[in-house]
Formats: structure tokens, sequence, C-alpha cells
């Protein structure tokens, strides 16, 4: 046997021992049994977790048709396009009949497109929910007037007058409705109280230096 095969067989023989030194000293971590580190930074094979499925979470609630309804209305009154306004406030009310900004809104749109019947009808269903909306009374008085109704319009202007005697254009609406009826005294008189009230009311000058 040569000095090298010596060497081999002394060294195979060497690890033979270790090996089962090892196994029966009961130092291997046994099946079941956890391994401790036995020093805080000693690296211990990473732990894979998976994340189930949480079918608890909250999911954002949808924006409601309603919503997406009124949001198209207000985004087509921006670009001035009262017929799609007024296409998507009429849906609107199919889903919340009684909704008063809605009502509001379509009554606005309605004049716009000169649609009085409309505007009439919405401002009157707004009234019923609110009777002392001062800007309703307001509104449907300028309605009644180009529908040729003097009497309810005159009616009306007072009431918003009456709610609200500090706001300015309640005053210059009723002199444009005094005007229309020829009743330049009485016009005269809101449109001085208006431009009294508020003088940024440039057209509240003008009919006053016509009238006086």
């Amino acid at each position: 046997m040569s000095a090298f095969q010596f060497f081999l067989l002394l060294l195979i023989f060497i690890l033979f021992y270790k090996f089962f030194k090892q196994l029966f000293s009961g130092e291997y971590p046994k099946r079941g049994v956890d391994f401790e580190a036995k020093r805080d930074d000693e690296n211990i094979s990473p732990i894979i977790t998976t994340t189930r499925p949480n079918f608890n979470r909250q999911i954002p609630r949808e924006i409601s048709r309603f919503q997406e309804l009124k949001a198209l209305a207000d985004e087509a009154i921006k670009k001035e396009d009262y017929l799609e306004a007024q296409k998507a406030l009429q849906s609107a009310l199919i889903v919340q009949k009684d909704d008063s900004e809605t009502l509001g809104k379509y009554g606005f749109v309605s004049i716009k497109l000169e649609d009085y019947k409309e505007a009439k009808e919405a401002f009157e269903k707004l009234l019923a929910l609110d009777s002392y909306d001062d800007m309703a009374h307001a509104q449907i008085a300028n309605v009644y007037n180009k529908l040729g109704l003097a009497d309810e319009a005159i009616k009306h202007h007072k009431r918003s007058i009456e709610l609200d005697s500090d706001y300015a254009p309640h005053y210059f609406n009723y002199a444009n409705t005094l005007y229309d009826l020829k009743e330049n005294a009485k016009a005269l008189e809101m449109y001085t109280k208006a431009y009294a009230l508020d003088s940024n009311i440039e057209e509240a000058q003008k009919m006053i230096e016509q009238l006086s």
C-alpha cells in the first residue's frame, strides 16, 4: 500500500468516525423539533408565508347612478351644453325625484333652454319641498313673467324679497318684470334699491339712468 492510499484510507476513517459520533450524540436537530438559534444574529432559514385573500375587507363603494348623472350634468353646465345637462338631470330626477339641488339645477338649465314649462314645474316642486327658499321664489317669478303670468310673477318676487330683503338681485329681478309690464316708476324704484345694496350690478345703474 502506497503512502497516498494509506492517507486516503485514514481520511475516510476520520470522516466516518465524526459522522457516527454526531449521529448518536443527539446533537442533530430531530424531526418535529424546532431549531432554536443559539445567538440573536444566527441565520435561520426564512419562513415562507402565504397570504390568504381577505374576503372581509371593505370594497370601495361604486359611485351611485344618481351621483354619476349629477356629475355629468355639472360637466355639461360648465361647457354650457344645457340640452345635455337637462337630459342628465331628467334621468337623475327619475332616480331621486325630490332632490332639491337637482330640481334647482333642472329649473336653471330649462330657463337657459327657454323651456319655461319644464322650469315652472321644477320650481313648483322645489317650493313644495321648501316654501322658504327665496331663490326658488325669485326663479319661478322670472319664469311666470316669461309665461305672461304677471300676477304670479309679482307675488313670488315680493315673497323672495320678504325672505331675504338684503339680497340685491331679488330687487333687480323684480324691477325687470315691472319694466316688462311697462310699470317704469316702480321698476326705477326697484332698480335703485338693487343698486344701493350692490353697486356692482352695472345693469341696474344703466336702467336707473335710462328711466330717470
